[in-house]
């Protein structure tokens, strides 16, 4: 765990080294969350990565959501999505779970062009599973909606975990 100090005094190229992928595979996220330093608490450093993400086009914060994984899929996934997923017991679904999973991911894409994102810290493979049924279903301006929020709060939990309030 890493103390507020510490990471105001990094130089930016530390920052984004050590940060530039607490948002999955998208490291202008913390180059751009760099500038915002020095941060008087943590806090604020989730809120210079959420505002990062806020303050581009809708063009680019779709690119950004498609940079993120379908969830239990067999895909290369970023050590943060590997052990978040793993605590969820996405990498013991049963072969029909797995089905499932992948029928809504496919359905999911179809609909809305991007992959569901979940912060899942903390869910269980049931809730996880419950919440895509429902959300499949969202308008698209609701889905884009919550998958942003979804993505700050991943921001949140990653940075929590690696920064000291």
């Amino acid at each position: 765990m890493m103390e507020l100090a510490q990471v105001n005094t990094m130089p930016a190229k530390i920052f984004v080294a050590t940060f530039g992928d607490v948002a999955e595979h998208s490291p202008w996220v913390a180059r751009r969350a760099a500038a915002a330093r020095p941060f008087a608490t943590r806090d604020d450093m989730v809120q210079a990565f959420t505002g990062a993400v806020a303050a581009v086009s809708h063009k680019m914060q779709l690119a950004f959501i498609r940079a993120h994984p379908n969830l239990a899929a067999k895909a290369k996934l970023s050590d943060d999505s590997s052990r978040e997923q793993s605590n969820a017991g996405l990498d013991t679904l049963t072969v029909e779970e797995l089905a499932r999973f992948t029928q809504l991911n496919t359905l999911y894409n179809s609909k809305f062009g991007f992959p569901f994102i979940l912060a899942v810290k903390g869910a269980t493979k049931l809730q996880i599973l419950e919440s895509f049924e429902e959300r499949v279903n969202n308008p698209s301006e609701v889905e884009f909606a919550t998958a942003i929020a979804q993505v700050n709060r991943i921001l949140r939990f990653r940075i929590e975990d690696r920064v000291s309030p």
